[in-house]
């Protein structure tokens, strides 16, 4: 060939300059996109070898290089696969317009399988100018007969053609790093971003470098170099023939998680589009970390990123996993999905296979899924909230704690209370707190369910809102008619006065609302009730940022006294005994504050006031 000159033909003015500063939102995707076009080139040339268009040794072995070289401030990237001749690197390396890999895929589109070929976009060897001042091509064809060939651009735009040295099949790519960018020729930075992005990848990646230090060390020790991939993901194996330790040791690896997952679910799904991997649910140390889950996605093994939304359902972002799906309609940056059908549909099918593996655990392994569901609950709820398809699958399946100690549906507590309250369910959040309201419902043999993490707050009320006349009470906001004693439900009109009025006095609160019931545990003087809308009213609020909304417990709260309890029984006796005012008092104020410390904490003031009370009465007692 004759040595040639010329510019670059493009179909739109300066875009150069756009692909350097618009089209990768990273410049370390470079890196990436050149790898990627290394095992492209491999790939047509298998793909042939097996095709019968050419015929390679037996022991031919594929392989990629990145070769780093401090001195000179270069980066090679070396491959041994198809090599273009020199009309090929006019038409596909001038002609920034067409794609190698398209034209390959078109021409033997009855013959290949196109999910082998990575570089559906003709620009992804134009990033290499994001971090150069100068690239080079050197290039041979596997064809017979064909001439190396070298080109050379140094601002992508205009071009230097010749006779390349190169006498292997293949094509080397050296990038002259720019000075803005020579942070990348450190040996750590660039082995970091091979496993990013192509730890995956199907043909071996080495490294090497002109660090004396690494060349001496390798020599001592007279090494075989390792490649720095894994050529053949778990995701990529047959899920019969992967064994329990293979699935744990792979979540390890790739998400530096010491604790074992778990369990998983294996996608391997062939129609109506490809889709691989494996999504893991990990134990969590503590419930916030439910908001760092991690989904890889992957592009016939090439990572594009991290917890990408419009194909991954956003509920699914708490768990952790891998997914490759060769047919995501990527754009040429390979980093963010264009609008398609084909993605809603990638995104139900993975919704669905969640809903079944849950159903088949819940219905196979019933004592396992209780296991793991301090762990998965919140994932299971939010996914509710958050996919209409997902909750009528699992609905049947979310569980709840009870307060008699064993896990049960929805419908199980229904059916288990119906006689005693029916279609409303009572639900602790705290059990140390409300324990007396817990002790009273276990005494009548009464159960309720227990709430106690972030998420319920919002979900008891998404269930009040999908599952008709169901009504979710705290344990204490009301009572439940079996805690009344039916047998003494009658009380005198003027017995009830008095008592409102003599703790009202007392206390000095006349908004207090006084309730006096005959309750079933005797042993329970009084109890603090709070309306559930009022409580959630507060809780949302304290949640949303308005600190500023005034806090209406001392209005809403209601004082309901246990006429069945001697204590009180007695304050009926001793009210009108002037000479034990004092008593009363001191029994008024304790009973209240007793109540109010089964409903939640006493303020510093109000614990001072009932530590001085207390001595008091202990005082009164040794008397």
């Amino acid at each position: 060939m004759s040595k040639e000159k010329g510019t670059i033909s493009i179909n739109t003015e300066n875009i150069l300059p756009i692909i350097k500063r618009w089209l990768y939102s990273e410049k370390e995707i470079f890196l990436r996109e050149l790898i990627s076009n290394c095992n492209d080139a491999i790939s047509k040339l298998s793909r042939l070898n097996a095709l019968g268009e050419t015929q390679l040794p037996e022991d031919t072995r594929f392989m990629i290089k990145v070769v780093l070289n401090k001195k000179s401030k270069t980066l090679e990237f070396i491959d041994n696969g198809i090599g273009m001749t020199e009309d090929e690197v006019k038409k596909y390396i001038n002609q920034i317009a067409f794609s190698g890999a398209k034209d390959f895929i078109e021409k033997y589109k009855d013959k290949t399988d196109d999910g082998q070929i990575i570089g559906h976009f003709g620009l992804g060897f134009y990033s290499a100018f994001m971090v150069s001042s100068k690239v080079q091509i050197d290039t041979l064809s596997y064809i017979e007969g064909s001439q190396p060939v070298r080109w050379i651009s140094a601002e992508g735009s205009d071009f230097e053609m010749d006779v390349s040295n190169r006498t292997e099949r293949g094509t080397t790519v050296t990038l002259f790093i720019s000075e803005d960018s020579e942070d990348l020729l450190d040996e750590f930075k660039i082995k970091e971003l091979i496993r990013k992005f192509c730890y995956f990848l199907p043909y071996e990646i080495y490294f090497e470098t002109d660090d004396p230090k690494t060349v001496e060390k390798s020599d001592e020790k007279d090494d075989v170099p390792e490649p720095l991939n894994d050529t053949n993901p778990l995701w990529m194996k047959d899920p019969k023939e992967c064994t329990e330790e293979e699935y744990k040791d792979f979540y390890k690896k790739v998400f530096l998680d010491f604790n074992d997952p778990l369990f998983w679910i294996h996608l391997n799904v062939d129609y109506p589009f490809r889709l691989k991997g494996i999504l893991y649910f990990p134990k969590l140390r503590h419930e916030m970390e439910t908001m760092e889950g991690q989904i890889k996605l992957y592009y016939n093994q090439v990572f594009v990123a991290d917890n990408v939304k419009e194909i991954i359902p956003e509920f699914l972002l708490l768990l952790k996993g891998t997914l490759d799906c060769p047919d995501l309609p990527l754009n040429v940056s390979r980093s963010f999905l264009q609008n398609d059908k084909s993605v809603a549909t990638i995104s139900n099918h993975i919704t669905k296979k969640i809903a079944d593996k849950l159903n088949s655990i819940f219905n196979n392994e019933r004592d396992n899924y209780n296991k793991y569901w301090d762990d998965i609950h919140p994932f299971v709820k939010y996914g509710c909230m958050r996919e209409p398809k997902f909750f009528e699958k699992v609905k049947d399946i979310v569980i709840y704690k009870s307060t008699k100690d064993d896990y049960i549906t929805l419908k199980d507590y229904l059916e288990r209370n119906k006689s005693k309250h029916e279609n409303t369910v009572f639900y602790a959040n705290d059990e140390k707190q409300q324990a007396q309201y817990i002790k009273m419902f276990k005494e009548q043999e009464l159960e309720a369910v227990v709430l106690n993490s972030m998420i319920d707050t919002h979900f008891i009320q998404f269930l009040e809102m999908n599952e008709q006349n169901i009504k979710f009470n705290r344990i204490d906001s009301s009572l439940s008619d079996s805690l009344k004693d039916d047998e003494n439900k009658d009380v005198e009109q003027s017995v009830k006065e008095e008592l409102e009025k003599l703790f009202r006095e007392t206390l000095g609160n006349e908004k207090l609302k006084v309730q006096v019931e005959h309750l079933k545990s005797t042993s329970v003087p009084s109890i603090i009730l709070l309306s559930e809308q009022s409580r959630r009213f507060r809780e949302m609020s304290r949640m949303y940022g308005g600190m500023n909304i005034p806090d209406t417990f001392d209005e809403d709260r209601s004082l309901v006294l246990n006429l069945n309890n001697s204590i009180i029984n007695s304050l009926i006796k001793l009210k009108d005994d002037d000479s034990r005012k004092e008593d009363v008092s001191l029994i008024c104020h304790h009973v209240y504050d007793l109540a109010i410390m089964s409903h939640k904490q006493l303020e510093p003031h109000e614990m001072n006031s009932f530590i001085d009370r207390s001595n008091k009465i202990l005082m009164k007692l040794m008397q």
